[in-house]
């Protein structure tokens, strides 16, 4: 499945497969996205499938968003392995 982005202010939703694939629409959508936000909504709740290429690129996100002390929130019931991946950085730290 492709990957679909739409966003309304700071509020971006993904749609579809999140995977290597796909990564330059990943990219491109979010290159220099904290130039134009301080907070940044992402909902994965309608991601299908998120492979390893997907994680990382939402995990350099979220790096980005905290050496540019910026916040990034990632909503909805999507992939468990982003949570698992998360869950396990944050409490390492």
């Amino acid at each position: 499945m492709e990957l679909k982005i739409t966003n309304h202010k700071n509020f971006f939703k993904i749609v579809g497969s999140l995977n290597k694939e796909n990564m330059d629409v990943f990219n491109n959508t979010f290159n220099d996205v904290f130039d134009r936000v301080k907070n940044l909504t992402i909902s994965i709740e309608e991601v299908e499938t998120m492979d390893e290429f997907g994680i990382s690129a939402l995990t350099h996100l979220y790096n980005l968003s905290k050496i540019g002390n910026r916040s990034m929130s990632v909503i909805g019931d999507g992939n468990r392995e982003l949570y698992k991946h998360f869950e396990h950085h944050t409490t390492a730290a």
